[in-house]
């Protein structure tokens, strides 16, 4: 990356929608209500030749102090001061309004290039817009339509002379740098850190908790709920470990959800725990494990995801012992389907626990990655079978030829039976939670497939091998009929 671009202008300008178009991707949330974004979101922009940084802030507000708008604003104002460009929009079908004079001349204080662009200039509608953004006294503006992508080739003239002169002040070339070790590995490097998704019903600390371990108020925060409406990830390396942490919304019931933006926003998030490898359920140390965190585990382990729970607020706890004995209690009881998940407390005003906190998560992250030779596996189910033999439902017995691990991320395995159909549920949750106690399979979603030979190979059984003679049979009477088609 060469140079960091930041856009930025009033609120409901076309901002999120220019950064999805940069990054080629929708990444940022977009609707037509303004004030949708509220923390700043980076991606890798494409534009031509040129490869940068793009970065998507909250909409400049003129409110100042402690409230919502307020920290919004600062936090875009500390964005715009760390990029190396920046674009700012106005709505050209609007036109020109008394707030854009006002950033105009905020962002001449920072003394970094500023492209103006007029966005929303599709057709004529916006061309008043256009000449009365000469006024801002920022350039001759750029005619742009985010949703649309017109415009894009000026503002590709307007960046390659000021990405050539940044890349010659700093020597770095304007190319593409392959990633080192780009193949699977279990090992977090930094061309593939590790995936952490750090979810949450609203209010819980999830913002304020990333925020310490970045050891920067990267995310906005506050006492005001539902603050995070994107999924914004940052990469930081935690104590030597190149990790990808990623802020979500907070989770309500289903019921709870109303509008289109939480809506967005809850998809948003799920789309986070979908791409992590390990999910961090934070849960509000007042009032832990309500319906909808036990929801938020019950997600995250269908998804095949490592969970570490976290239980923040631990400094406002009196008597700490008895409390900490009572939330395993809970989370043996409630949480069946991650049976030994480590149950972390932690303080994200003070930082307390964040240690521990980092040693459960990479030990979630070995044990999602483990692997059991098939030797072992097969001396292991020879003596579980011994303890307990399978049921003989109907008076047909079941018999276990061999059990084999077949994938990781999560652990999967696949036992050789005679009659799979027929084996009861309670008989696999038997030999699943013996794999956790035995092989340190905790925390972690485990998957047992029960097979038999026809299924792995079709053509062993004797129907199968009519079928399969029969298809040879009329493939070669149909080989004698050139153009016979099916």
């Amino acid at each position: 990356m060469t140079f960091t671009l930041a856009i930025t202008g009033r609120p409901n300008v076309g901002k999120s929608t220019m950064f999805n178009r940069l990054v080629g991707k929708r990444l940022a949330l977009v609707d037509d209500q303004p004030g949708v974004t509220r923390d700043f979101r980076e991606g890798e922009g494409r534009l031509g030749p040129l490869r940068f940084t793009v970065v998507d802030t909250a909409g400049l507000e003129e409110t100042t102090g402690n409230s919502l708008q307020g920290r919004m604003r600062a936090l875009t104002e500390r964005a715009v001061g760390q990029a190396d460009i920046c674009l700012f929009l106005m709505d050209a079908r609007a036109g020109v309004m008394a707030a854009d004079h006002v950033f105009a001349n905020i962002l001449r204080k920072f003394g970094i290039p500023v492209i103006l662009g007029a966005n929303k200039a599709e057709g004529r509608a916006g061309q008043d817009g256009y000449y009365d953004a000469f006024g801002l006294g920022l350039g001759e503006p750029i005619m742009l339509s985010a949703e649309h992508g017109e415009g894009m080739d000026d503002l590709l003239r307007a960046l390659a002379p000021l990405a050539s002169h940044m890349a010659a002040e700093t020597g770095v070339p304007d190319t593409d740098v392959a990633l080192e070790n780009s193949d699977e590995t279990a090992v977090p490097t930094r061309g593939r850190p590790l995936q952490l998704a750090v979810v949450g019903r609203p209010n819980a600390g999830k913002s304020t908790l990333i925020n310490v371990i970045l050891d920067e108020d990267r995310m906005l925060t506050g006492p005001e709920a539902g603050i995070t409406r994107d999924a914004i990830f940052s990469d930081v390396d935690w104590g030597g470990t190149p990790m990808r942490i990623w802020d979500t919304a907070g989770m309500r019931k289903r019921a709870k959800v109303q509008e289109r933006l939480e809506k967005l926003s809850v998809s948003d998030g799920l789309r986070a725990v979908r791409f992590s490898e390990v999910v961090v359920l934070l849960l509000d140390g007042q009032i832990p494990f309500e319906s909808q965190d036990l929801r938020i585990a019950d997600l995250a382990a269908r998804e095949g995801r490592a969970v570490v729970i976290a239980v923040n607020k631990w400094d406002l706890e009196d008597n700490r012992q008895a409390r900490l004995k009572e939330l395993k209690e809970k989370c043996t009881r409630l949480l069946p389907q991650l049976r030994g998940v480590e149950l972390i407390t932690v303080s994200a005003r003070t930082g307390c626990g964040l240690n521990r906190l980092r040693a459960a998560v990479l030990r979630a992250y070995e044990t999602w990655n483990i692997r059991v030779t098939t030797a072992r596996l097969n001396r292991w189910l020879a003596g579980m079978l011994r303890a307990h033999p399978p049921p003989a439902p109907g008076g047909r017995r079941i018999r276990l030829r061999y059990m084999t691990q077949v994938r990781t991320r999560p652990p999967g395995f696949v036992v050789m039976c005679s009659a799979p159909d027929m084996m009861p549920v309670a008989y696999t949750r038997y030999l699943v939670n013996g794999l956790r106690e035995d092989f340190g399979l905790t925390g972690t979603p485990v998957r047992i497939f029960m097979r038999s030979r026809a299924d792995m190979n079709p053509c062993r059984d004797r129907k199968g091998k009519r079928a399969m003679n029969l298809t040879r049979q009329i493939g070669r009477r149909d080989s004698r009929k050139p153009g016979s088609g099916a």
